[in-house]
């Protein structure tokens, strides 16, 4: 049987090159007939798509398949004539069906294609699916982590300070009780204990705790003079030293001669960290030269007076660092020149008022400042001639109520105060970039004095001022941290252990002597249980009338006894003279002693005469009277 030639493929097609460029490029056997059949399909496509459009019904889509028909025939004849002495198809034949019907196959797959949409349409559905997207990233409330919540007791008083680690493992609390508590969360259950109680400051109120970039030192700043530096431990590793006082320029003294407010580290370089103090400067330090400050920053008034600082802060890439004032301006330094500030607004809050807090964004370019005047300001450092926003409402009755960034700079965070039993505390969030307050927590019946939300562990710790410290995560959202403590239970004491004597181990000890070695608590306090001896119950204490050779009058014992009836304080506080003239009448009655003594000698008793004072001073002679 003969194969078919090109010439019978290629006439079921529906348009195709010219066969002497075919015969001419080499376009022949079975690679020219599939090139040639993308080459029709694509023509066909196009053609088709052009007479669907402006063709209401489909007469001219019948009228042009009949022509292509039609011109399909005369090409393959050309080929047949031209292409049936040269070669021969190389190859298997195509099915049947492909061959026939080429034409109703492709009207079919054009008609099952949905109409195409018009730019209006487009630009419609782009825009949706940007609002959806858009919905959900850019609504901050549903990343607050607030779904749980733990509990940490510290004490009873004001919860004024609160640190935690860079990793997350570890939360330092410090209050106005002096301590400063120390939690793990790895190894706390659930009964969420510190595992270590201190007071590295004595009798001075803790007002600032922060851990180093590092993890392994933590800044201890108090109501002294003096900041401390211990370890992950409590061990101390520095503290600064004391400036004298009697001098007049601070820059000339070697550390703080007032109370300190608060203190911060550097974000990048280790060892370093500053502190401000109520000696109107601002000091930075270095962990290891404590006998001197490393420099000396004087906040001053537009007229060049003295004003205190009560917070400061680094940028977050350490070059800047701001401090706030007492006469409610904000200064803001180059780190390397201490003389004039950088960014001076002097009227940032209400004058006479602490302004408890200044921190930066992640981003570095938004200043957040608490003030003590009951509102919270952003500010942008690049044009800091006025606040981006200011929210009001917001009461303060501490020097160190908190504000801080969310982990995703779109929230800013705050406490508020109230009265005791005068309502609760609110954890208060506003959207940074509209400043609008979109969500608040009741953390208690007390102030909300610090908070703290954690980059890596998403997790917010409050500190309030009834002596609780909160932290509040997320089992979705949050990493660590509270989880690992809350899945732990509680772990009860074992009585065995109590009641059980410590096992002495002598192996050189002679066989009489060795005790036996103790296998096992329970075996042991079992064997206990058994002996009549260990097992006795001690006898109760005696009640009434002794019995038994116990003496039960007031007590157990014969000295108890002793004491309470023989060794009395039996003191007489009455009159003696009365005392003795009560038993008078009888004496004179029934004399036994004196009157039966001097019966025969004496038988009428004669007493001496007293004279009187006046009478004893008429009879003295003329030189010993006294001369008035």
């Amino acid at each position: 049987m003969e194969r078919p030639g090109p010439s019978e493929v290629t006439g079921s097609d529906v348009s195709g090159p010219d066969p002497q460029l075919a015969v001419t490029m080499g376009f022949t056997g079975f690679e020219a007939r599939e090139k040639v059949e993308e080459m029709n399909r694509e023509k066909e496509l196009r053609r088709q798509s052009e007479d669907t459009e402006p063709t209401p019904s489909g007469s001219n889509v019948v009228r042009d398949c009949s022509t292509s028909s039609s011109s399909d025939t005369s090409i393959s004849g050309s080929e047949e004539s031209s292409d049936s002495s040269s070669d021969e198809l190389i190859g298997p034949p195509l099915p049947p069906k492909i061959v026939e019907q080429p034409i109703t196959r492709m009207e079919e797959d054009i008609s099952r294609l949905p109409p195409p949409l018009t730019e209006e349409q487009e630009d419609d559905d782009d825009d949706d699916d940007d609002d959806g997207d858009s919905e959900e990233e850019e609504n901050p409330v549903q990343k607050i982590p607030d779904s749980h919540e733990i509990t940490l007791k510290h004490g009873t008083k004001t919860v004024s300070a609160l640190g935690l680690d860079p990793s997350g493992a570890r939360l330092v609390t410090g209050g106005y009780d002096y301590d400063v508590k120390f939690w793990d969360f790895a190894g706390m259950d659930a009964s969420f204990k510190a595992f270590r109680s201190l007071q590295p400051c004595e009798c001075h109120q803790i007002k600032s705790l922060q851990y180093s970039n590092t993890g392994d030192m933590i800044l201890v700043v108090s109501g002294s003079s003096q900041a401390k530096v211990i370890d992950r431990d409590g061990f101390e590793v520095m503290e600064c030293i004391k400036g004298d006082q009697y001098i007049v320029d601070m820059a000339n003294t070697k550390g703080h001669t007032a109370m300190l407010h608060t203190g911060s580290w550097h974000p990048k370089i280790k060892g370093e960290f500053m502190t401000c103090s109520n000696d109107a400067t601002v000091r930075t330090w270095e962990v290891e030269n404590p006998k001197k400050q490393r420099s000396v920053f004087k906040p001053r008034t537009m007229q060049g007076k003295k004003v205190i600082p009560t917070t400061c802060t680094y940028s977050r890439d350490g070059n800047l660092i701001a401090a706030a004032c007492q006469n409610g301006s904000i200064q803001i330094w180059d780190r390397n020149l201490t003389v004039h500030p950088k960014f001076h607004y002097k009227q940032a809050h209400n004058p006479g008022t602490d302004t408890s807090c200044v921190t930066f964004s992640y981003d570095g370019n938004v200043l957040a400042s608490r003030g003590g005047d009951d509102t919270l300001k952003l500010w942008d450092i690049r044009q800091f001639n006025k606040p981006l926003f200011s929210a009001s409402g917001l009461p303060t009755m501490f020097p160190m109520t908190d504000c801080c960034f969310s982990p995703d700079d779109k929230l800013v965070v705050t406490g508020t105060s109230v009265q005791r039993g005068c309502g609760s505390g609110k954890l208060v969030f506003f959207e940074r970039s509209t400043f609008q307050r979109v969500y608040e927590i009741d953390i208690t019946d007390a102030s909300v004095v610090r908070c703290l939300w954690h980059p890596k562990l998403n997790q917010i710790m409050v500190g309030t001022g009834n002596g609780l410290a909160k932290v509040y995560y997320d089992p979705n959202k949050s990493q660590r941290g509270a989880k690992l403590c809350v899945v732990k239970t509680q772990r009860k004491a074992k009585q065995a252990e109590t009641l059980t004597q410590d096992y002495i181990i002598t192996p050189h000890a002679l066989p009489m002597f060795r005790e036996p070695r103790q296998r096992s608590t329970r075996k042991q306090l079992e064997k206990d249980r058994l002996d009549p001896l260990k097992s006795h119950k001690p006898e109760p204490p005696v009640a009434g009338p002794g019995r038994g050779g116990r003496v039960g009058t007031h007590g157990g014992t014969l000295s108890s006894y002793i004491v309470k009836n023989i060794a009395l304080d039996k003191t007489d506080d009455s009159n003696p003279r009365e005392a003795i003239l009560r038993h008078a009448k009888a004496a004179e009655d029934n004399p036994y002693w004196v009157s039966p003594a001097y019966s025969k000698t004496q038988p009428q008793t004669m007493f001496a005469q007293v004279e009187s004072d006046d009478e004893e001073a008429k009879n003295e002679p003329e030189w010993k009277k006294r001369k008035i």
